[in-house]
């Protein structure tokens, strides 16, 4: 017989490419996770994997497997494992947004959902492969009466359910992690994790693109091969782009720092002056706290520790020789403000001073502003109008006048 697989062609080629370029990606992850045992890079991994490996179907059927093979087996094979991909996304963001996370034994429970359609299309195959005209036929009986025509449907309802309510537990994790950077972080762009909020961002379209694609399918009009290929295609990108972006984007500093994703998320943002507390509330803080505040605030003056701009509440409580409850005690409760608005009213006031020598003179605005401790034209531009009401341009021109 004339085999045509495999067929090197428009569709199937690009998948193929992206797809094994993914595996690859997949592979790095599982390699540093083995070196460096970081638990995020063993979810990222499987889930690069997992998403690889659901295009199998569409690549080697454009391949023209499926008509090379006319009684292919490949079908029992390739088993969906899209109940996995839910968890998979929550623990991972869950792994870079708890520090010292670890997957305890109960977290498994998580993904006895795909454990259990695994069983189920075991016991499928093995049914199947034990009848005598098996091997006459691409799907045996209860492939095609099970899963083609009845357990198929209700197991993808089921995905479509349970996915939507990771989506929404895990949305919950990253918003409740940008409340509180604040409280750790002196310059939160680095650490604000664009990169979870467009993983998240990219996993959702895949997941809304797919549940639409089924719903025209099923309710509109039936879909041609082609039509569903961009689905795909969009699929192999995004795996391309998590797992270039997942592998290069570090997140092994949030680790260090006892961030706590289930504590309160309130935050102190009364604006004070510089690291004095309001009179009226200062009378009311006892001694040992005031003795504190004073240490810090003498420390801030005279060391200057803002100046880094990699500065986080964990190192100043070491250069302070404090603890770190210790030192968010004074921040929040003594001075009023976050972590992040403490450090940085002295950035702004460091970069007024800097203008009032006539420093612009010799560099740029934000020239200074980097000298000052910001790390970002973004974030100084945010900082600064919040703290002067004003843009720093505007506010070097009302100098001028």
């Amino acid at each position: 017989m004339f085999l045509t697989f495999p067929n090197f062609n428009i569709y199937s080629t690009p998948l193929l490419v992206l797809v094994s370029q993914g595996i690859i990606l997949a592979f790095l992850l599982l390699f540093r996770y083995r070196t460096k045992k970081n638990t995020s890079d063993l979810f990222l991994a499987l889930l690069v994997l997992i998403t690889c490996y659901h295009r199998t179907t569409y690549t080697i059927g454009f391949m023209d497997w499926y008509d090379t093979y006319r009684n292919t087996k490949i079908n029992y094979w390739l088993i969906y494992l899209g109940l996995a991909v839910g968890p998979l996304i929550y623990f991972y963001v869950k792994s870079i947004t708890s520090s010292n996370f670890v997957f305890r034994i109960k977290d498994g429970l998580h993904f006895v959902p795909v454990m259990v359609y695994m069983t189920y299309r075991i016991f499928i195959f093995a049914y199947d492969a034990s009848q005598p005209d098996f091997a006459d036929s691409q799907n045996g009986y209860l492939m095609q009466l099970l899963e083609f025509d009845f357990m198929g449907f209700f197991f993808e309802s089921f995905f479509v359910a349970q996915h939507l309510l990771y989506l929404a537990f895990t949305l919950q994790l990253y918003y409740r992690y940008r409340i509180l950077l604040p409280k750790y972080f002196s310059n939160t762009y680095r650490f604000e994790l664009n990169w979870i909020r467009n993983f998240l961002f990219l996993y959702a379209f895949l997941f809304v693109y797919s549940v639409m694609q089924q719903f025209v399918n099923i309710s509109v009009t039936e879909l041609s091969w082609i039509q569903k290929w961009w689905y795909q295609f969009f699929s192999a990108i995004v795996v391309i782009y998590v797992g270039i972006k997942g592998y290069f984007t570090d997140t092994t500093t949030l680790t260090t720092l006892g961030i706590d994703i289930n504590a309160d998320t309130s935050v102190f943002s009364t604006a004070n002056d510089y690291g004095t507390p309001a009179d009226h509330y200062s009378a009311k803080l006892p001694d040992e706290l005031k003795s504190k505040m004073y240490r810090v605030r003498n420390y801030m003056e005279e060391q200057k520790p803002f100046l880094n701009p990699d500065l986080n509440l964990v190192d100043l409580a070491k250069l302070l020789q404090m603890t770190r409850a210790q030192l968010s005690e004074v921040i929040n409760t003594g001075f009023s403000k976050n972590f992040n608005d403490y450090i940085n009213q002295y950035r702004i006031s460091a970069f007024k001073t800097a203008l009032d020598q006539g420093k612009q003179q010799q560099l740029s605005l934000l020239g200074i502003a980097f000298e000052c401790g910001f790390n970002s034209k973004a974030t100084f531009n945010r900082v600064f109008k919040k703290f002067e009401r004003s843009s720093p341009s505007e506010y070097l021109r009302s100098k001028d006048r």
